[in-house]
Order: C-alpha cells, then sequence, then structure tokens
C-alpha cells in the first residue's frame, strides 16, 4: 500500500518538476488592465468553437479540478480538465496547466467523445474512465468513481 503512495507522490513530483509547478493556486479571472483572457472567455470561445455547451465545460472543470489550473490527480491527471499525458500526447496539448491549452483540449477532446459515442452520458463515462472502458463493457462501466462523476457533472 505505501509503495503505491510513494509511487503516486513521486509521479506528481515528475510532472511538477516538468512543467514547473510550484504549489498549487486557484486561478484568477483577469485583473483590470490584464491582457490575457479570463477562464469564462476561454470556455465561451472553446464551446463555441467545438459545439459544447459552456455551462457542461464549466460544470466538467468544477468537477474535475474544483477550477485549479494546477490540479493533479493521484493517476496524473493534470490542470482544469483533467488531462492524462497520454490524452495531452494525442490532442497536442504541450503544457496542461496552460489555462488555454488545456480548456481547447479537454473541449475537443470531449466534442470527439460526443461524436463517437453518440450521448453525453456515455461520452462523459468515457472522459473518466476510458472510451476502451465504454467499449468494453458496451456502456457505462460499472464504476463508482465513473457512475459518481457522471451524476456530478450532469446535476444541475
Amino acid at each position: 500500500m505505501f509503495g503505491n503512495v510513494a509511487r503516486v507522490l513521486s509521479r506528481i513530483q515528475e510532472i511538477e518538476r516538468r512543467f514547473g509547478v510550484r504549489s498549487p493556486k486557484r486561478a484568477e479571472t483577469r485583473a483590470a488592465g490584464s491582457s490575457s483572457p479570463s477562464f469564462e472567455e476561454v470556455i465561451a470561445e472553446c464551446a463555441e468553437k467545438y459545439g459544447v455547451s459552456p455551462a457542461l465545460v464549466r460544470k466538467l472543470i468544477q468537477v474535475e479540478s474544483g477550477g485549479n489550473p494546477r490540479a493533479i490527480s493521484p493517476k496524473g491527471a493534470m490542470g482544469l480538465m483533467q488531462l492524462m499525458p497520454e490524452t495531452c500526447r494525442d490532442l497536442g496539448v504541450v503544457n496542461p496547466f496552460d489555462v488555454r491549452e488545456n480548456i481547447e483540449g479537454g473541449v475537443r477532446y470531449l466534442r470527439g467523445l460526443l461524436d463517437r459515442f453518440g450521448s453525453l452520458e456515455l461520452a462523459l463515462a468515457a472522459y473518466n474512465a476510458g472510451p476502451g472502458k465504454v467499449r468494453e463493457y458496451g456502456g457505462v462501466p460499472p464504476f463508482e468513481e465513473t457512475r459518481e462523476f457522471i451524476r456530478k457533472v450532469l446535476e444541475g
């Protein structure tokens, strides 16, 4: 058991070193005079670009990372939309802790899952558990974590 914890902590430290993450911080919306767009602006832009509801993107971010652009899960998912390293590679996301890159990649990934699986519930299941698990089980996998994830994202 302690070996698993040590492995997870080691992986988190490796990710933090790779991307220069020092400490988790909540992101801030644009301050007066700042040139970087707020989360809301990036969400609206990406949601429109990929034909996904901005409310869905906001909820997904809230459930995945609590709005923390520096979040790292015990499994190695990173940033606001909790993208896995392999997913980042597939999507061309170079820095998953960059707000724009993470949201753009996450929304593009979600759009692809929606197109692939044809339903929001299955797309969310694939976002959480992976597309292979959705195919393997022929629907939502019987994982409590995945079922809870879908419920949280879909609840108003």
